[in-house]
């Protein structure tokens, strides 16, 4: 299927949940380059879904001018949300910041609180996750269950790194900042290191046994068993 055909196919299924069906939709987004073409694709779809970009408060500072550079050129909000335990207490015994001592429990605090916070007032999460991206996403579907009973809507699973960049290319979108300095995939500025190997992912996290913040986590582990 083309990528045009995929996109209409995008917004006709966001069209059909939020009209037809009544569902309340709402979009988070990473705000790296590849997670641009699924934020243009739901202002074309001319519908109300409020997006999100999970603020840790560790984010890069290219990150956030990123955020206003996109909302301007697409003419959306982007709306911020944050943990509701200020940063300045997210240390462990010793003082140390949670990145450093239990990153899985930071991720946690400022990611997984916060979207569940989310999930109590939509019934439809829609994000970016693709299939390509890794081993562990490579198995979830289009759509999955989330939690309070909302459902997560994965519309790009299926779309490959080229088709998101052919995208980019297509509709002249921005590019993050970081890009040109050997960023890949860009996170929190502790986590994130500058891309060394193939697999773009493998800067996050580098040197640890983790792969995934916890927002999808769960998926993993069912998908699992």
């Amino acid at each position: 299927m083309k990528s045009e055909d995929k996109v209409l196919r995008i917004i006709a299924e966001l069209r059909r949940l939020a009209r037809d069906e009544g569902k309340r939709l709402f979009a988070t987004s990473s705000l790296q380059t590849h997670s641009i073409p699924l934020v243009h694709i739901i202002a074309r779809s001319e519908l109300d879904i409020p997006i999100y970009c999970l603020n840790t408060g560790f984010l890069f500072p290219e990150t956030l001018a990123f955020k206003d550079e996109v909302s301007e050129a697409l003419g959306i909000e982007i709306r911020s949300i944050s943990s509701s335990v200020p940063k300045h207490l997210q240390r462990d015994a010793k003082g140390n910041f949670y990145f450093t001592s239990n990153p899985d429990y930071c991720c946690r605090l400022n990611k997984v609180e916060p979207t569940a916070m989310l999930l109590e007032k939509y019934d439809v999460w829609v994000n970016g996750v693709r299939a390509d991206q890794n081993l562990n996403r490579r198995n979830m579907k289009t759509f999955q269950p989330a939690g309070n009973g909302a459902l997560r809507y994965h519309p790009v699973l299926d779309w490959s790194s080229k088709e998101i960049f052919d995208y980019i290319k297509a509709h002249k979108l921005p590019r993050h900042p970081l890009d040109a300095q050997g960023y890949a995939s860009v996170g929190c500025e502790p986590c994130t290191r500058k891309s060394v190997l193939e697999d773009p992912r493998a800067a996050r996290w580098f040197g640890m046994s983790k792969t995934e913040c916890g927002l999808h986590t769960d998926l993993i582990e069912k998908e699992s068993k």
